[in-house]
């Protein structure tokens, strides 16, 4: 303790030469600003992870159930009512989801469709985002089909033109007539009613919509489906009936949650938020250096102190520990001023909304920039700072030794 308190001595009292006053402050202040920009890079990251789960809760079920084996689900109505007569279940529908040719006149593209029926707004409210026109209305007894952004401006494709899409999936069974390829593929017009968009690549490109009975009828099924998409009733967590579901259903079944159905996705913003935490670890260190520098010219300053001390009877661990406390608290002392600064900052974000997007406001879909602050964040930083710290410390041993400070006047 008696180390620690002549340290923080040292640290706080006014330096003989101005220099050294004027370095350490800035030894400081660059830890402080190299800490603070790591939490709020951070609490980025975390604003644009929960602005993406918000869009994808807009077009993913609470819970999904995928078979292990095979694409599809036998009797998935069947199964798909005993899972809505459960208690925790509020809703469940039988879902087809596969790959397709979309062609509107000359226009054609590569899509994913989405074979839904009338109870799926019940698991997944989707005609919340529609953007144009009228969720899957059927008129003149045609099909109707809700497209998303991309694929309607590709397609050329609008709910006012009455535009008419041609769906088209290889035949699933049956032979194949060389002679006439066009047998090999199964087709169906659908009028475009509707589209929608929510902002996320992965959905806005090439994704759509169509009746269930529309997508069975294209991939020759009876009572099959590729998913059955559940939503659970009010007071329980999506987590919680996922592991009681696994169990009841058995290991022929997966039950996603909203994460693990988007875990992709999910797994490349984690990425890229360590590596950018690495990155910004690396500056952190550099600006470390300037403890080291700071260290040094102490050490020189103090040096006539550390053999009065000495004479005093001081042992050499007491004069050694006290270099060693000092770079720890400059280190320590900037970190923790840098985590509070940018937890201060970044909350400020979080609830005011400072910082504001720029261009207009009507084709933004968000109007300031997305923040959360993340108490395991800011732990990480924490122990970032104390490495450094301890490197800190063990480099200020190095110089008391060749500086002869534990020696001997």
């Amino acid at each position: 303790m008696l180390s620690l308190r002549i340290a923080l001595r040292y640290l706080l009292s006014k330096k003989s030469h101005g220099a050294v006053n004027i370095i350490s402050i800035f030894s400081v202040a660059g830890v402080a600003v190299a800490t603070a920009a790591i939490v709020i890079v951070l609490s980025v990251f975390n604003g644009f992870t929960t602005l993406s789960a918000g869009r994808l809760s807009a077009i993913d079920p609470e819970l999904k159930i995928t078979p292990t084996q095979g694409k599809a689900i036998a009797n998935a109505d069947s199964l798909a009512l005993a899972l809505q007569a459960l208690p925790t279940i509020a809703a469940a529908a039988p879902v087809i989801e596969e790959r397709g040719l979309a062609i509107c006149g000359s226009l054609q593209k590569p899509v994913i469709f989405k074979g839904v029926d009338e109870a799926y707004q019940s698991v997944v409210p989707v005609a919340d985002i529609v953007i144009d026109g009228e969720y899957l209305r059927e008129a003149y007894d045609t099909p109707a089909a809700m497209l998303s952004a991309g694929v309607a401006v590709n397609l050329n494709a609008r709910p006012d033109f009455g535009s008419v899409v041609e769906l088209y999936v290889p035949r699933r069974v049956g032979r194949i007539n060389p002679a006439n390829p066009s047998t090999a593929f199964r087709g169906q017009q659908m009028l475009v009613t509707s589209v929608f968009q929510i902002d996320q690549p992965e959905y806005d490109a090439d994704y759509m919509y169509v009746p269930l009975s529309v997508a069975r009828d294209l991939l020759e099924y009876d009572t099959e489906a590729t998913a059955i998409e559940l939503t659970v009733a009010p007071g329980r967590t999506p987590e919680a009936e996922a592991s009681a579901l696994v169990q009841q259903l058995g290991p022929g079944y997966r039950v996603l949650t909203r994460s693990e159905q988007e875990a992709d996705s999910f797994k490349m913003i984690m990425v890229e938020k360590w590596i950018t935490f690495l990155m910004l670890a690396f500056i952190l260190v550099i600006a470390s250096f300037n403890i080291i520098s700071t260290l040094s010219l102490l050490v020189i300053e103090k040096r006539a102190n550390m053999h009065t001390l000495s004479a005093l009877g001081a042992p050499r661990s007491l004069l050694r520990n006290v270099f060693v406390d000092l770079g720890c608290l400059i280190s320590i002392a900037g970190g923790v001023a840098g985590i509070i600064l940018g937890a201060v900052l970044s909350l400020l974000q979080q609830w005011l909304g400072l910082i504001k997007l720029s261009g207009d406001p009507a084709h933004l879909s968000i109007s300031v920039y997305p923040v959360r602050v993340e108490g395991i964040d800011l732990l990480a930083v924490l122990g970032l700072v104390c490495i450094i710290a301890l490197c800190s410390a063990a480099v200020a041993a190095l110089f008391s030794r060749k500086l002869g400070v534990n020696e001997n006047p």
